[in-house]
């Protein structure tokens, strides 16, 4: 199948999750994407029991191409150049002031391909007074907001996965997708920016919405109750989801699933702005009733009422739904040394054909003496004439 981004190339000198996760959403849509990497020990996040090819480095770097460049050599920075001038994307997620100490900086770059779409990723921009403080996942989430939002004020602890790295990377391939299409109009490259920062407080929009039009400071149970969400515990201690809304249809076909038509009788309950008011106590009342049947049971009463509805899976769980598994969500490939790779697939579908193909994450290096052949066998020989 022909992958949309197919001819476009990446050098993707990223660590950790934001240049990494901007570089494999590309190459998920066919460009190839080539990862720069330090000799002996590349990617940071590769390390992991003494090897390095961690669980983490995985997530993020499924189809790409490795290799190993010590721009402190001459002649690995000249292949470095060669790479950066036949390049349509350069992706870097440094420290500000960091890239131009390495000689990638923008300018630099630029001089030896104008076409080149230059992505610079960062914890807080590239200026300002912040601009220079490390910055992690739970850093850009506490200053945009967002992390305020997921805390419960009764046990105040960080919860969840990487949100903000990961977001960021997203936002990124958006700068960057944006930036290819407007050059094939002018045929001159961008400078793409996304900070950490930047990213989160888009994502957090909503928030900062009510509190721009209403003068609201919305907390971590504010957009649940509105929306009237609900995480219950079934008798067999599994764990199931609802998300009610506002159509009232939803609420009729609960009482009806649980068998508790007096539910919508109770002044409390009877209307949404009630609901709203006291969730607190109608998740006491829905606690106790779903107690008392297993999960698989209230999701089969549910699904007969056309109740929105959830099992809460875990990991294990969540891909051998059989909707999961009819989307096929789950993709595997081989790797040479590595053996059989599993990940879950791109969820974009082009003409209806899914991305079930996947090549693992490289080894270090893996890819030195194909990338570096490729470019010399580009190079004009030295006794090459002009034939004029």
């Amino acid at each position: 199948m022909s992958k949309v981004l197919d001819g476009i190339t990446v050098i993707e000198q990223g660590t950790f999750i934001t240049g990494p996760a901007a570089g494999m959403l590309l190459a998920d849509l066919g460009a190839d994407v080539i990862k720069v990497e330090q000799p002996g020990t590349g990617d940071p996040f590769r390390a992991f029991k003494g090897g390095l090819y961690s669980p983490h480095y995985q997530t993020y770097n499924r189809n790409k191409r490795s290799i190993e460049i010590d721009a402190r050599k001459p002649d690995d920075a000249q292949v470095f150049d060669d790479l950066i001038r036949e390049a349509d994307v350069y992706i870097q997620n440094f420290r500000p002031g960091a890239a131009e100490r390495l000689g990638a900086g923008e300018a630099r770059l630029r001089a030896l391909n104008p076409r080149l779409v230059y992505c610079a990723i960062s914890g807080f921009g590239q200026t300002g007074p912040a601009a220079a403080r490390p910055a992690y996942d739970s850093v850009a989430q506490a200053a945009s907001g967002f992390l305020n939002l997921l805390v419960n004020p009764a046990n105040p602890r960080v919860v969840g996965p990487a949100i903000a790295d990961a977001l960021t990377g997203f936002y990124a391939a958006y700068g960057i997708l944006g930036a290819l299409v407007e050059r094939a109009r002018t045929g001159v490259g961008r400078s793409v920016e996304v900070s950490m920062l930047e990213a989160m407080c888009h994502f957090n929009l909503d928030a900062f919405t009510h509190y721009f039009s209403e003068g609201e400071v919305m907390g971590p149970f504010s957009r649940p109750s509105v929306s009237q969400s609900y995480a219950l515990a079934c008798a067999d201690g599994k764990k199931l989801a609802l998300h009610m809304s506002s159509p009232e249809k939803f609420w009729r076909g609960l009482a009806n699933a649980i068998e508790r038509p007096d539910i919508l009788q109770d002044a409390r309950f009877a209307t949404r702005a009630g609901r709203i008011a006291h969730h607190e106590e109608l998740i006491s009342v829905l606690g106790a009733v779903f107690a008392l049947r297993t999960r698989e049971e209230w999701c089969r009463r549910l699904a007969a009422e056309d109740v929105p509805h959830a099992p809460m899976y875990d990991t294990a769980e969540a891909l051998q739904d059989p909707q999961a598994r009819h989307l096929q969500l789950e993709i595997e490939g081989s790797h040479p040394t590595q053996g059989r790779w599993r990940t879950v697939r791109s969820p974009v579908s082009f003409d209806g054909q899914r991305a079930s193909t996947v090549i693992p994450p490289p080894v270090l290096g893996e890819h030195n003496a194909e990338i570096r052949g490729a470019l010399a066998a580009r190079k004009p020989h030295p006794d090459t004439r002009d034939p004029s």
